[in-house]
């Protein structure tokens, strides 16, 4: 079990008057605890919380009036506490499609970002004449890690998983797109998972990273490497990056700062 500290500020300069989601709270899941948490903002402003139960995902709401300086601040101790059995991973089998439960049928369909149906031909090329199972989707993990360059600045908002592919460059949300994409294109349901990591000699930032449905459920891959999945602490989850934005807003506003940090300590 390891025990996490979350401090996460973001400061925004508010341009003209904004409705705000946020998405940045630790989300409820069984693979985690919240300990303690704390929520502020300043100036204090009026907020609600609302779920969505079928992600755990938790969403703040709130409408900011033009100012200078506003600022979003979170605080929460987790505990991790879901150990991974490689051993028992490595002999889980893909679901046949007719046997997928129903709320995991969406997680085949392509999306805005993850547009599998281009992915079908190179995807059955490069990975259908594979063993089914885990370790189809970890020789999915290996080619994007292979074949990706992780690179700062290389993608935006609209960049899709075909784009990254094209462009062989990308940051962590692009690696997930694209095993997201392969992964859908071979009839495994596949979404994205962001969190708070810490990975050494990078700046802080939230972390996505992927999950496939298999024989007992999901499993977490990150293309990445940067850091174990078993340390992440989840925030959200969707079916790309359009669901799972730390900030979705409407208005015009200008990010100053955004500070999301990491530490944990393993349990004795």
């Amino acid at each position: 079990m390891t025990t996490c500290k979350i401090q996460c500020h973001l400061k925004y300069k508010i341009v003209q008057a904004t409705e705000f989601v946020f998405l940045i709270q630790a989300a409820h899941h069984p693979d985690q605890t919240i300990i303690e948490e704390q929520l502020s903002f300043n100036p204090p402003i009026a907020w609600r919380e609302f779920h969505d139960p079928s992600q755990q995902n938790r969403y703040i709401r709130l409408h900011v009036e033009a100012c200078d300086s506003f600022e979003v601040n979170y605080c929460a101790t987790v505990e991790r506490h879901s150990v991974i059995n490689l051993d028992l991973q490595q002999n889980l089998n893909e679901v046949a499609i007719p046997d997928l439960p129903d709320e995991v049928l969406p997680y085949l369909l392509a999306s805005r970002y993850c547009n599998s149906d281009l992915f079908v031909e190179m995807a059955n090329r490069s990975f259908g004449w594979m063993e089914q199972g885990y370790s189809r989707v970890k020789a999915i993990e290996q080619w994007i890690y292979n074949n990706i360059f992780y690179v700062s600045g290389s993608s935006d908002q609209f960049t899709t998983a075909t784009d990254v592919l094209i462009h062989r460059a990308g940051v962590c949300r692009d690696f997930a797109h694209l095993g997201i994409a392969l992964c859908r294109a071979l009839g495994i349901p596949a979404r994205m998972v962001v969190g708070y990591v810490e990975i050494e000699n990078f700046l802080p930032d939230f972390h996505a990273i992927f999950e496939a449905y298999l024989e007992g459920g999901w499993v977490l891959f990150d293309p990445t490497r940067l850091a174990p999945v078993e340390n992440l602490i989840r925030i959200g989850t969707g079916i790309d990056a359009g669901d799972v934005a730390f900030s979705t807003f409407y208005g015009e506003i200008e990010l100053i700062k955004i500070e999301p940090i990491i530490t944990q300590k393993l349990d004795d």
